[in-house]
């Protein structure tokens, strides 16, 4: 959602998401539990104004941790904090920068398997090139290795504690 405000548009696809998540994974703890994060971690915005994104991340949390029956005690509490911080952009989707003026990164969430998630980061602006390329159908299709496909920065792959763990210090360092 390129102007997603407080998050009331992004709140619907989430709860529609986790509908799903419930009627596929709700008889597993376990599998609800990574299914519900990976439903959040599908959802993106960028908002302009800083008050409104933490608002929409506030809400996206807060179905969430209805949904999931978390508190800050629970380490998918801070997971889905942790995703939210990073899928929800203060920025601006015109010029594709972040509030300080660096390029929109998003982040890929891939869930591959026994509750591990492997996040690839991708520029907002080399991901649009990225479009132009697929439109024009088969003719580009050996354009598979191409720099736009290619994801800036692969992280190892990480539990729902890792994820839990995380805080701004631990990504700075790795940068």
């Amino acid at each position: 959602e390129p102007a997603c405000g407080s998050g009331n548009f992004l709140v619907k696809i989430l709860q529609r998401k986790l509908d799903t998540v419930e009627l596929k994974y709700g008889r597993s703890a376990f599998d609800k539990r990574v299914y519900g994060l990976v439903a959040l971690a599908s959802c993106y915005g960028i908002e302009l104004l800083a008050d409104n994104i933490v608002e929409c991340r506030a809400n996206m949390l807060a179905l969430f941790s209805e949904y999931m029956a978390v508190t800050p005690d629970d380490d998918a509490w801070h997971a889905a904090s942790h995703i939210l911080s990073l899928n929800l952009i203060h920025g601006d989707a015109l010029s594709m920068r972040v509030a300080d003026g660096g390029p929109i990164t998003f982040v890929e969430w891939g869930h591959i398997g026994n509750g591990k998630f492997q996040r690839r980061d991708f520029r907002l602006d080399t991901m649009t090139q990225a479009a132009g390329l697929r439109e024009a159908g088969g003719l580009f299709q050996h354009l598979g290795k191409h720099e736009v496909f290619q994801p800036v920065k692969s992280w190892p792959p990480m539990t729902v504690r890792d994820l839990a763990a995380w805080d701004q210090s631990t990504e700075d360092a790795a940068a």
